[in-house]
């Protein structure tokens, strides 16, 4: 696997990420990790050259670092960069940032943290954590070798992107990114701003959430006027690592098989490797997503749980499947067993609190109405 380099220190980095929130489960539950498979993708992606680990505090319902902590055990804490995140929107006051830190130490059971974010950053988080004095603390803590390296995850406007970047002299930030989502959020031009500002940059939701891996027949056929024949997930990831100005991509793996596709795709994954005419195969496959895509939702769960039990994530996936690939009486049975289980999204009361979680910004009480409008209609025979 060759390497890229992070930070001024020009840490040496391997192209992928394994970021830690989308484990297998068991019993359909996110907080029940199979610890078995979990450690065992872990422990093969870090031998086989991966060495940069990503969790967070809510990743999981909280166990995520618990799972990491046990993966790392027996020689691997050594051989990795560990980051973690300090959960921003549950800071209330200056002690909470100690308290918060102390207790993922203790759940990563480890002496410090290689790569300490603040966890996504918006207009609203941010000014609340300068009002806490945030940096006074993260520099503390780095003085006493609790954290190495001090950053941000981020989802809001470019301009908010652009003020925090010039606020600090950060050491890195992370950023939502991937050929449908060029102008989203920081998109490409936060990604340039930040590299002209010295500043590495981490790329998340590379594939969308997995959004990215099962074309419809259109797209499908646009990916095979390649000569080299490559995955839909291969596709995104190397659309990525194309761009020299990002350091390490993530991605939140669920099996053994995704791990070895991964590591395999981004072994020879270069910047600018991608020839013009790949490029202008996915360029057309963009423009067939933004068309169909109702809802940009990535799964990421941060809008959980809804007082009313609405499966809002479930829900958008449904909607955008049945728009984008045309999967009519799938969709519509599926949505009807959520009518069912009175998780549907007839059940909105419309209190908001979704959408103040929301990373990605999205219109989550409308979405719900529409795609109740759409998929609640008796599908067509």
């Amino acid at each position: 696997m060759h390497y890229r380099s992070i930070t001024k220190d020009n840490i040496q980095i391997s192209p992928l990420g394994f970021g830690c929130m989308r484990f297998p489960i068991l019993d359909n539950d996110s907080g029940k990790i199979d610890e078995g498979k979990a450690i065992e993708m872990l422990r093969y992606a870090i031998d086989n050259g991966v060495n940069y680990i990503d969790t967070a505090y809510p990743y999981h319902k909280g166990n995520s670092e618990y799972l990491v902590g046990k993966a790392l055990k027996d020689g691997y804490r050594q051989k990795v960069y560990l980051a973690t995140k300090l959960p921003s929107w549950l800071m209330k006051t200056y002690e909470d940032f100690d308290r918060y830190l102390e207790e993922q130490l203790e759940k990563l059971d480890t002496e410090y943290i290689d790569f300490y974010l603040l966890h996504s950053l918006n207009k609203k988080h941010w000014k609340k954590l300068k009002q806490l004095n945030v940096f006074n603390f993260l520099e503390k803590a780095q003085e006493v070798g609790k954290i190495k390296y001090i950053g941000f995850s981020f989802h809001d406007d470019l301009d908010v992107f652009k003020e925090i970047v010039d606020y600090y002299d950060w050491d890195f930030c992370q950023i939502q990114l991937n050929y449908v989502d060029r102008d989203y959020q920081a998109g490409l031009e936060g990604l340039k701003y930040a590299y002209e500002r010295e500043i590495s940059t981490i790329i998340m939701e590379p594939i969308k959430g997995g959004k990215l891996v099962n074309p419809s027949p259109e797209i499908k056929e646009l990916w095979d006027e390649n000569h080299i024949k490559r995955t839909p997930a291969d596709w995104a990831l190397r659309w990525v690592l194309n761009h020299k100005e990002v350091s390490l991509l993530l991605s939140g793996m669920s099996n053994l098989e995704q791990v070895k596709e991964n590591i395999s795709t981004v072994s020879d994954a270069s910047p600018n490797h991608l020839s013009t005419n790949e490029l202008d195969i996915i360029d057309k496959v963009t423009k067939i997503y933004e068309e169909k895509t109702k809802v940009g939702c990535t799964s990421c769960e941060y809008c959980l749980p809804c007082p009313e039990d609405v499966a809002i994530p479930e829900v958008f996936q449904v909607y955008n499947e049945l728009s984008i690939f045309g999967t009519e009486e799938s969709s519509k049975n599926m949505y009807k067993n959520y009518i069912e289980k009175e998780i549907d999204a007839s059940r909105c009361i419309e209190c908001g609190r979704c959408e103040t979680l929301c990373p990605q910004n999205l219109e989550i009480i409308e979405h719900l109405k529409e795609a109740h409008e759409v998929l609640a209609l008796v599908p067509s025979k």
